[in-house]
């Protein structure tokens, strides 16, 4: 895995040996950053279930001014510390090692805001509808805030609009899906 684009472009990144995590294909980053790519300087970026840290990273790489990296497994968030490090990029980057909810409550106690949230949750566990039911009354996001969750082919987003969301793009690859997201 490597870094893209941007100021840390071909930097390689280390991830975690095993299953524990599931980095994002460099081909599936970067259509997803073709996407977003035009709204990066300056945002401000969370990352949640963060792995390696590659998107974040990334994020970062293409200018955004912070990206707020959550990850529960403390091998992983060890790890997201050696990338921003070796990147060069540990001044815009904040890695939070605790479950996720937790951390979107400590962001919301310290005032954080987001333009983008980007979730990559363990496949068919539901983790993203708990995650998306905690954000639409959260205060680190707006009504432009943009939220990309990467997913399943099967997993169903046809409760969004009960919980106040409304899907603005979808993505679907061979393998998974990114649903883009917005406060209604």
């Amino acid at each position: 895995m490597r870094v893209i684009a941007g100021k840390a472009r071909r930097l390689m990144l280390k991830t975690l040996e095993g299953q524990d995590t599931r980095p994002t294909t460099d081909r599936i980053k970067e259509t997803l950053f073709n996407m977003i790519n035009s709204d990066m300087p300056d945002c401000s970026f969370l990352d949640l279930f963060s792995g390696s840290g590659a998107i974040g990273i990334e994020a970062i790489s293409r200018g955004a001014k912070l990206a707020v990296m959550i990850e529960q497994n403390p091998k992983a968030a060890e790890c997201i510390r050696e990338n921003l490090k070796s990147t060069k990029l540990e001044e815009e980057g904040i890695v939070m090692n605790c479950d996720v909810l937790t951390g979107v409550s400590r962001l919301e106690d310290k005032g954080y805001v987001f333009d983008y949230v980007f979730m990559d949750p363990p496949y068919n566990m539901e983790w993203e509808k708990k995650v998306l039911e905690s954000l639409v009354s959260s205060s680190v996001i707006q009504a432009h805030t943009v939220i990309i969750t990467e997913a399943s082919l099967e997993t169903s987003f046809d409760y969004l609009e009960d919980m106040g969301y409304s899907i603005i793009k979808e993505k679907v690859y061979k393998t998974n899906k990114h649903i883009f997201i917005e406060k209604k």
